[in-house]
């Protein structure tokens, strides 16, 4: 029955707009309306019905009731999702009346995708519409419709005050720290919005740490702690938060605070080794010497673990080369390289140890480190004079014992003549430095001087030193001997010689005497390790050898801050503002870029230099010299000598800094190139050994080295055994075993500047940077004495040995590549010649045409 009634309401509805059609057909427009409008009422959901009910009210100017069907009509195709219609009943219906809020935002839902800028102008009539209504809530809703379409900075600046407004103010802090990122994407200062964002929400982790960042920025850093302390405890706090705050409590000093985050965080990722070192200088340079020693006895065991015990000293000596000196961590740093048979770093850490004792008036502890360090190496230079110096101040009957250690060694007569050699090889290299270096800068009758004193002492040397007769023939001097006189042996001459040249020149060595120091600080210079070390020997040596009151080196690329500054001041000055001596470094390099040296005796008044007076009287400087340190084209840095009185220069005294200047660029690549083998993966972390791979390569870098300074190279091939036999006799883990020990203790007792390469399976090769072969014979004694300790499967047998020596024909006409092939054919002969001569033998295998060796 209720089925029935539909089909006949339907019927009626038709017939309804069948007639409202045929009076609209008459003409009949209103009464057609009433038509329509009675159907619509029967059947409302009838969208056709309603469309034609406001067009006919639009038609006959019934404006409010054409407003009130449009509207329903909008609403109702909206919900549909039937947006092209929509879009064409909201434009009619905006032609006759301002549509409401609501409507206005729903045609912004279509527009945004098709017509942003529309879509955008929309919104905006909606917000200013329901601003001026005071409806808050409505107007945050259509604001944030905006800011997805546009996040400008106004828009996200109004939308979070006005969250803030309405107390949303999670989403006023989400609404700032937009605001923030736009600013400093942009390249402005957004400080001001993120404190805002931070005040808005403290507990977002997020924006906290952007809070802190800007905090630490504005060097504000116990406000930064504050902000971030809360949520930096917490386990689920970021990398990011935990390095940030761990940086806050290094700016503030909480140095064992930070220590925690930090090893945590080293420990999750062992690359940030960097960030424990720091803090070991830290804590060194706050006086905090214990936590210092605490920190780097457990990174020590850390590394240790992990097999990269030696990474980590060569760690710890770059800390103490940049840091304050700490009694402590010397002690330490001696402890780990006396159990790692490093004897040479040991020794120089123990005279560390000394001179810091020393300094601080404990003359028993200084007396400790000094017994300690002759035990070792009784011949290290100075040892006496430090000796000397404890007279008095220590209990004399352990001053006896010390004194013992060095008077031992005049009873062993081997060791007094293996010096003299030594002496004298050195003296003729010093001596032939110096003419170098006359000659080189047209000072040519001091040359001569110099030439005739080598006649003194070494007579007829050229005919055998190949490099000498060179200096002869560019001096233009032949030697004259009278009555023929007999070849004195080179090696014993100095000892005889020496007192009669000083009395026939009484003179002479203070009229070139700081040409002699170029070769000892030159040698100096080229010992050291990494760059800190030789900048701060070459201010050392040239400030206390000059007598200035401050001497500076530092490395600077034209235009840049200075990437390294290493300062020498004399007992009577304070080390200098690390801001003033910026300053002055970089005003002197650019003046000596275009004038070369720079001599200047009243700094303060000097025209050049106003621009940097004030840093100048707070150095106390009144006079200077300053050299440029180039490499080649490049200018690398600026060496300064500083006197806080007038002094002028003598031009030996300017032609010999110019020549230390030249050796310490060529110093500093040496430095960086031993940095760079020791980084790349050319070592055996088993044996300390470099590998096979890399063997050509460095020795073709020496030898450049070589070539360009003058001085020998030499190849030490040593072979432990036959491969065959030693493998059939002991097996190969035992041979392997016994060779790693070998390679641990070799490396660990030649010299920092040379090279121990795992040649063959029981053969290893070193090459001997400015070592001749008599000087190589003595490291083959040295090593081979070495070798008594070490046994293959505990057998009592000592290992077999052999070895071949050969220095390479350094000559600067010579091409380096020749020079490398011909020294490690020569190198190979030896060795193969010791080795058919039986256990035991050494051989020589020297050029047998020295100017034709190579071709």
């Amino acid at each position: 029955m209720t089925e029935t009634t539909k089909r006949v309401d339907r019927a009626e509805i038709a017939k309804q707009i069948e007639r409202a059609e045929k009076l609209l057909q008459r003409g009949k427009t209103a009464d057609a309306l009433d038509g329509y409008i009675h159907a619509l009422a029967a059947d409302p959901g009838n969208d056709t019905v309603r469309q034609m009910a406001a067009d006919l009210c639009l038609s006959l100017q019934r404006i409010p009731d054409a407003v009130k069907l449009l509207g329903e009509l909008f609403e109702r195709q909206m919900d549909a999702g039937d947006a092209t219609r929509a879009s064409l009943t909201y434009k009619k219906l905006a032609r006759f009346v301002n549509p409401t809020w609501e409507q206005k935002v729903r045609f912004g839902h279509i527009l945004e995708n098709s017509n942003r800028k529309l879509a955008m102008e929309t919104y905006q009539n909606a917000f200013e519409e329901l601003t001026q209504q005071g409806r808050k809530p409505e107007s945050l809703k259509v604001l944030e419709r905006s800011v997805n379409l546009d996040p400008s900075e106004q828009n996200l600046q109004r939308l979070g005050e006005l969250s803030a407004e309405v107390g949303d103010h999670r989403s006023a802090a989400a609404a700032f720290g937009r605001l923030a990122d736009a600013i400093k994407a942009a390249g402005g200062d957004a400080a001001e919005w993120i404190e805002r964002a931070y005040t808005e929400d403290s507990s977002d982790s997020g924006i906290a740490l952007a809070y802190g960042r800007s905090l630490l920025g504005q060097n504000q850093i116990g406000a930064a702690i504050f902000v971030l302390e809360p949520l930096a405890s917490s386990p689920s706090a970021s990398l990011e938060f935990s390095e940030t705050y761990a940086k806050a409590l290094l700016a503030a000093n909480r140095l064992t605070e930070a220590e925690v985050i930090l090893w945590r965080l080293f420990e999750d990722n062992p690359a940030r080794m960097d960030d424990v070192s720091n803090l070991i200088g830290m804590f060194l340079d706050a006086n905090q010497d214990v936590e210092a020693v605490e920190l780097a006895r457990k990174l020590e065991q850390s590394q240790r673990r992990k097999g990269e015990r030696r990474g980590f000293l060569a760690t710890m000596q770059e800390i103490v080369a940049k840091h304050r000196q700490s009694p402590e961590l010397l002690e330490f740093l001696s402890e780990q390289f006396n159990a790692s048979n490093r004897e040479t770093d040991y020794c120089q850490t123990l005279i560390k140890l000394f001179d810091l004792h020393y300094g601080m008036g404990n003359f028993a502890k200084a007396a400790e480190s000094l017994d300690r360090a002759a035990e070792v190496d009784a011949y290290e230079p100075g040892h006496q004079k430090r000796l000397e110096s404890l007279r008095g101040k220590i209990d004399e009957n352990r001053y006896k014992v010390i004194a013992s250690r060095f008077t031992s060694l005049a009873v062993s007569t081997e060791p007094a003549r293996n010096e003299e050699k030594s002496m004298g090889s050195a003296t003729l290299q010093d001596l032939m430095l110096q003419v170098e270096i006359l000659v080189q800068y047209g000072m040519r009758t001091k040359a001569i001087e110099r030439l005739q004193r080598i006649q003194e002492l070494f007579p007829r040397e050229e005919e055998r030193n190949e490099n000498l007769q060179q200096l002869y023939m560019t001096a233009g001097l032949t030697p004259q001997y009278a009555n023929a006189a007999p070849v004195r042996p080179a090696a014993s001459a100095p000892a005889a010689a020496a007192p009669a040249a000083a009395a026939a020149h009484p003179n002479d060595a203070n009229d070139v005497g700081s040409f002699t120091r170029v070769a000892e600080i030159t040698r100096k210079l080229y010992r050291q390790g990494n760059a800190d070390a030789v900048l701060s020997t070459t201010v050392n040596e040239i400030g206390e050898q000059w007598k200035v009151s401050r001497c500076v080196a530092a490395m600077r690329k034209p235009g840049l801050t200075p990437t390294a500054i290493k300062e020498y001041c004399s007992g009577t000055a304070k080390l200098g503002n690390a801001a003033a001596l910026e300053k002055v470094v970089a005003a002197t390099q650019d003046l000596a870029l275009t004038r070369g040296t720079l001599t200047i005796s009243d700094a303060q008044s000097a025209p050049e230099l106003q621009s940097v007076s004030e840093s100048l009287a707070e150095l106390g400087v009144s006079s200077l010299l300053a050299l440029p340190l180039t490499d080649g084209s490049d200018h690398v840095g600026v060496l300064l000598l500083m006197n806080s009185t007038p002094r002028g220069w003598n031009s030996n005294d300017v032609v010999v800094l110019k020549t230390i200047s030249e050796q310490i660029v060529i110093a500093l690549n040496n430095a960086g190139l031993r940095r760079l083998v020791k980084s790349l993966s050319v070592t055996d972390e088993k044996s300390g050994l470099l590998k096979r791979a890399s063997y050509l390569d460095l020795l073709m870098a020496e030898v450049r080295r070589a070539v360009q300074q003058t001085t020998p190279v030499t190849i030490l091939l040593m072979r432990l055994g036959e491969r065959a036999v030693m493998l059939k006799e002991f097996g190969e883990a035992a041979v392997e075993a016994a060779m790693q020990q070998i390679g641990l203790l070799f490396a660990a007792n030649i010299r920092q500047n040379d090279l121990a390469f795992r040649y063959e399976t029981t053969t290893v090769a070193i090459v001997l940077g400015e070592t001749g072969e008599k000087e190589a014979m003595m490291a083959v004694d040295k090593l081979r004495k070495l070798l008594g300790d070490v046994h293959i499967a505990d057998k009592p047998a000592s290992i077999p040995f052999a070895a071949g020596v050969a220095e390479a024909v350094v000559r600067q006409q010579f091409d380096p590549v020749d020079i490398v092939t011909e020294v490690i054919n020569r190198a190979e002969q030896a060795l193969d010649s010791a080795v058919a001569q039986g256990p035991g033998k050494v051989v020589i295998q020297g050029a047998s045409i020295s100017s034709a060796a190579v071709a």
